[in-house]
């Protein structure tokens, strides 16, 4: 990854980390932890941007991305805390067998040396 690559993730991070916690004290959506809730959201794009989407990568950042939302809708009474784990857990198995299902690429550290996946 090259270093303005990785300057510009640094940059997206900090910036929304402070929305967050913006969001946070001026209390919009009372109740909802922001700084908790955009830091999910946040990871899952940055590893949607660190190597680009693979099979790994769609299945980690896609769950981060999914955790985030699950996380404001239980924090709002939308969705109870005894349902979105069980949902979660299954979402993640979901996520693997389209990752699977889809023409992803595999990450290098997936691979033997010969290149073969593991």
């Amino acid at each position: 990854m090259s270093a303005k690559r990785r300057m510009i993730m640094v940059a997206v991070l900090v910036i929304a980390l402070g929305t967050a916690w913006l969001l946070n004290t001026l209390n919009v959506i009372s109740g909802v932890d922001w700084l908790w809730t955009g830091g999910l959201a946040v990871a899952g794009i940055l590893v949607f941007a660190g190597k680009g989407i693979t099979k790994f990568s769609f299945v980690v950042g896609s769950f981060l991305l999914i955790s985030s939302v699950s996380s404001i809708l239980r924090q709002t009474g939308t969705l109870r805390a005894k349902i979105e784990m069980p949902l979660l857990f299954i979402i993640f198995g979901v996520l693997i067998l389209v990752s699977i299902l889809l023409p992803l690429p595999t990450p290098d550290a997936f691979r033997d040396t010969d290149g073969a996946t593991k």
